[in-house]
């Protein structure tokens, strides 16, 4: 099978409605990282304030904004002490 998943995506500075949503490939685990079948997350005023490049990160484009999230785990890199589940 051939997955992917849906992002929202900031390509440039600006408002929420510079976001765009975009099919992606599914991301493979490196070491250190997991990959999160994300079930819920949340939009806060630091995610809006970091679209619109006033926030002190600044990271490159193009990037997926936010950090809140729950989910399960689907994948594990090397060296980390979780399983998949």
């Amino acid at each position: 099978h051939v997955y992917s998943m849906q992002a929202v995506v900031c390509r440039r500075w600006g408002p929420p409605s510079s976001l765009t949503v975009e099919t992606m490939p599914n991301p493979k685990a490196k070491k250190g990282e997991v990959v999160v079948d994300v079930k819920a997350c949340s939009v806060n005023f630091p995610d809006m304030l970091l679209v619109a490049g006033k926030y002190q990160a600044k990271p490159k484009f193009p990037f997926i904004p936010g950090s809140d999230v729950a989910g399960v785990i689907t994948s594990v890199g090397p060296g980390v002490p979780f399983q998949a589940g």
